[in-house]
């Protein structure tokens, strides 16, 4: 699945008339909920619950079921920002950095795994008002045809970012999360899957 966004999405994504949920206490009890009873289980009163709190304190703190996931959904892009922010300024090589942006990456999967588990909708729901989750990629494709230490797959960065993103964000989640592989596992397993295919030999 693509990460680039779609209109049928933007309604979920929490737009500017959806409220967003502040109080941590919340947003953890979310995280729980999602993890032990997936989507159809995240309600107010089994985040309330989870959270200590009464159901009509939740509601007096903002939750609804679309405040928790939008400000969930937050969550994810901003920590991805940040992330993808400090390899792309960092030194090092295209391809050096390449693989700094795909740790960063797999550590925000690992960070929101809940989320992501319960819909693979996510990333597209994020980049419907945000920014596209594969921008980053598409630099450093572009920084590596400049120091030649990356290639673009098929030779269109933007096309090779979105097929690299695709190939390890979704993999990895369902390895972590379904099949329980341990990070470094998974992670060596998507490398070398996907490692070979970004050397300029074979581009």
């Amino acid at each position: 699945m693509s990460s680039e966004s779609t209109a049928g999405d933007r309604g979920a994504a929490g737009g500017p008339d959806v409220g967003r949920v502040q109080d941590p206490r919340l947003l953890a009890a979310a995280q729980r909920v999602l993890e032990d009873a997936g989507w159809q289980g995240l309600t107010i009163e089994a985040v309330a619950e989870a959270a200590g709190l009464s159901r009509v304190t939740a509601w007096r703190l903002g939750a609804t079921r679309e405040a928790l996931v939008a400000s969930l959904i937050d969550q994810v892009d901003q920590d991805y920002r940040r992330a993808m922010w400090t390899v792309l300024v960092g030194p090092g090589t295209a391809r050096e950095r390449m693989d700094g942006a795909l740790d960063a990456l797999f550590d925000v999967i690992d960070a929101h795994l809940p989320l992501l588990l319960a819909s693979d909708t996510i990333f597209h729901r994020a980049s419907a008002s945000r920014l596209s989750f594969i921008e980053p990629f598409i630099r450093l494709f572009q920084d590596g045809a400049l120091d030649q230490t990356v290639a673009a797959p098929g030779g269109s960065p933007r096309e090779a970012a979105d097929l690299l993103f695709n190939t390890v964000c979704w993999p990895y989640v369902h390895l972590r999360g379904r099949h329980g592989w341990s990070r470094a596992r998974a992670r060596r397993g998507l490398r070398a899957l996907t490692g070979p295919a970004l050397n300029p030999e074979h581009g």
